[in-house]
Order: C-alpha cells, then structure tokens, then sequence
C-alpha cells in the first residue's frame, strides 16, 4: 500500500503528518482455537515497539436485542457468522486510524453478552494487528491490509484450545461450549472462515509452533516501519530547509531583552549557578512567559461593582484554561503555571527523540478531557531545538479537537529554524518565546532545573 508523505505542500502552508498516519494493518484470520492471538502476540512480543498493539474482532459484536440476547445465553446465538459482527463499525475505526485519527473502540463482555457503555481510546498506534475469524471478510478491510495471514491448526485441536479458554476466561460450561461448537462454529469454519485462505499472503500452520512464519512477518514489519522513519526524518529536514527562508509571523512572540531579562538569563546559563537559584530565577522567567500567554487567550467583558461601590467595566477569561507539558522539559514551567493559575487542568505527552535516527517519537499521551472545548490550551516545552517535537505535539492537539488558533506553544528557549519550522507548518498558533538560541543547541534546561 502506498505511503503517505509526512508533508504535503498545499497552500498556504505545508501539513504535518506524523508517523502513525501512515498506519500498517496486519490482518489475522483462522478458525476459533487455532492460535490466532498466540500469533499475533509473538508478533507484538518480538518486534517489541510500544506503538504496536493488537484489535480483537471480538470487541466489534453487534448489540444484542432482548431476544437475541436470551439465545446467547442459551448458547443457541451464532457468534461465528459475518452477521454477528458489526462491520460497518469496524471499517470506519480503522480508517480513522488510517488517517492518524483517535479512534473509541468498544468493549465487550462475554459474560454478559454484550458490549459495554464505555469505550477505549486508541490513538497514534504505527501498526494494528487486527485477529478474529473473519478478519479477512470483508473487501473493505482487505483493501486496507498491508499482510494477510491465515493461522490453521487441526479442528480437534482447535475445539479442545476452545473448551479450556472458554471455561477459564469466560466462564463458559462445557455443555454449551460443545452445542455451541456443533451448532455454529464449524459449519461457519467451512462457510465463511476457510474461503479466507486462498487470499492471504502467508498461511501458518501449527500457529506459535512455526517460528520461521513467524519471523517472516516480524522482518516485514521491521522493515516498513524502517522505511517510514527514514521518509519521516527525511521530510523534517527538508522542511526546516524551506522554513528556514521565510520571517517569523506576527504571532510568534519573543520576551524583549530588557536588563532584567538578559540578568535572569546570565545566571540561568552560568554553570557556577546553584541548583536553588537556578530553579528560582528560571520559575520566575517561566511566570512572566505564562503571564504573556494569558495574553493570547480570549476574555469577554464582565462588570463588577469595587469596594467603594463604583462600576468597573473589566473582563474574565473565556472558556477554560488548561495545559499540556512536553515531557519532560514542560515539567518545568509548571510551578509557574500553577502560581498563575492554580486550579489549571494538565495532561502530558512524552515526545522523545531517537537517538540514532533523530525522528521524535510518541511514547505516552495523557489529555485533559473535553479538551476540545476548552478556550485555550498551553503547550508547555523548556528547550525547543529542531521543532520536531512540537510539531508532534501540536498535531497530537489538533486530532484531539482542538482549534489551531487556540493554542499557545511556551517555551524558554528555542533554535530559528525549529521556530519557523513550527510556524510554517501551524501558522495560526501563537508562539511565546523568551530568546532565541544557537541552533543545535542540545537540551540542558531540565537538567539543570531537576538536578539530573
């Protein structure tokens, strides 16, 4: 399937897409008991990446009715059979996370027979492993497959695997596991999950047994997702060359050089400074940062009448207020941000970058909820160098509905290029600065800050 450029030039600014737009789906189908997930989890195990997971088919049942539900528990409901699956459902999920959407994946309960009220969130993963026994269905999902695999194993094998999962896990008897095994899941085997074999790419037999099936697929997956982070780290470069020609837009803000703060600035960057000092003389740097971007947010007007009983025509802010850190530079400013505002709402990304190929990479998102709603939303980094992080984390706001004029990037320090990188990409942030840097200036403001 064919890759998507991280950047797509369009007027009038280029578009960020982060790696995990890019999205690959392996697809693995087989009869129930036959080793499906076995598979699937050596897979998640061996390539050992924290943006792969696995999408159970299972969570995609269908709600039941009242009658439809009395079956299930009479073990006369057929599971096994395209109708039981809410396809429609399916297909829409994984092409939003195709697109580098959020996407809230349902969950059910096999005790109950039904799916659950809430949901799990499931965001920025670079591969999904998609496993039922209709995996391979429906032409919608197969389009969308980057490999296809049928796990096969001998269906006696496959019922008595069955039996032992249902009686443990799902609190099933063995009774109904048998009736329902005879009733609906091997007529199903031979009308709708064997016709899955011819189409797939690799068939594995003995499931996790076959270590070299097995292997195959982990080195294809290496192997893209190498190619991405390659074509992702590429494009960055290339866009900080284009960025790098243009001015800095109206809406980046940097502190002036008043004698107060090159003063703060000569201790912050004397190695001599204590740790006490430091911490102190760069909380009181990151206050007047967070009071400017007070600035950028929306107020409306407000009248309240003073102690001596006058009018006073003023205004209050517009909408909730809240922040995310870039972890772990935006741990930083907190303390400021809690001395400005101290019932602010935060959430946190981790963005680190890979040593050996410089791309940034998304290991941990915690966000505020109805973060959407909210008026304004600071995003908070110390050190910002290259703008790849940012621009990461920007993108990682805006596919969580947040408006791009609505947030405001804090940070003490940042290299040119990264700056007009940033801006270039997302022209309607506001950028609030204290002074530019020497490019390629590595990080050492939350070292210095934490001791560490």
């Amino acid at each position: 399937m064919e890759s998507i450029s991280p950047f797509i030039s369009s007027s009038p600014a280029p578009r960020y897409a982060p790696p995990w737009q890019d999205l690959s789906i392996i697809g693995i189908a087989g009869s129930s008991g036959s080793g499906k997930t076995s598979v699937a989890m050596e897979i998640v195990k061996s390539l050992n990446l924290p943006w792969v997971v696995i999408l159970v088919m299972d969570s995609f049942y269908k709600t039941l009715s009242a009658e439809e539900h009395l079956k299930a528990h009479a073990n006369e409901y057929d599971f096994d059979c395209p109708d039981s699956i809410d396809f429609d459902l399916l297909v829409q999920t994984l092409r939003d996370l195709k697109k580098g959407k959020k996407a809230n994946i349902p969950v059910y309960s096999f005790a109950d027979h039904q799916r659950q009220s809430h949901t799990t969130t499931l965001y920025s993963p670079r591969v999904i492993i998609l496993e039922g026994i209709l995996a391979l269905h429906d032409p919608r999902i197969v389009e969308m497959l980057d490999v296809k695999i049928f796990v096969e194993a001998d269906m006696d094998v496959c019922l008595g695997r069955r039996v032992l999962r249902d009686v443990r896990e799902r609190g099933r008897d063995i009774e109904g596991i048998i009736k329902q095994w005879f009733a609906f899941v091997k007529p199903s085997y031979t009308r709708y999950v064997e016709p899955q074999r011819p189409i797939s790419d690799i068939i594995i037999p003995r499931g996790i047994e076959n270590t070299t099936a097995i292997d195959m697929v982990v080195k294809h997956i290496q192997r893209k997702l190498q190619d991405k982070s390659d074509r992702h780290t590429e494009e960055l470069n290339r866009l900080g060359l284009i960025a790098a020609e243009v001015e800095f837009p109206s809406n980046v803000h940097v502190l002036p050089s008043t004698p107060q703060l090159i003063g703060m600035n000569t201790i912050l960057q004397n190695p001599a400074t204590e740790q006490e000092d430091f911490i102190f003389y760069f909380d009181r740097l990151a206050s007047i940062l967070i009071e400017k971007a007070l600035d950028m947010t929306l107020y409306v007007s407000a009248n309240v009448e003073t102690p001596q009983g006058n009018p006073y025509i003023g205004l209050h802010p517009k909408g909730t207020v809240s922040a995310v850190a870039i972890l772990r530079g935006g741990s930083c400013i907190e303390t400021a941000l809690k001395r400005s505002i101290p019932d602010c709402v935060t959430g946190r990304v981790l963005i680190q970058t890979n040593e050996c190929s410089g791309e940034p990479e998304l290991h941990y998102l915690k966000l505020p909820a109805q973060l959407e709603e909210h008026a304004t939303v600071i995003l908070m980094d110390s050190q910002m160098s290259s703008g790849g992080a940012a621009l990461m984390a920007v993108r990682i706001l805006l596919d969580h509905g947040v408006e791009q004029d609505r947030i405001v990037f804090v940070t003490c320090a940042a290299g040119e290029r990264g700056l007009k990188r940033l801006t270039a990409v997302f022209p309607r942030i506001n950028v609030i600065v204290g002074r530019i840097e020497e490019e390629g200036e590595p990080r050492w403001i939350e070292k210095r800050y934490f001791g560490c």
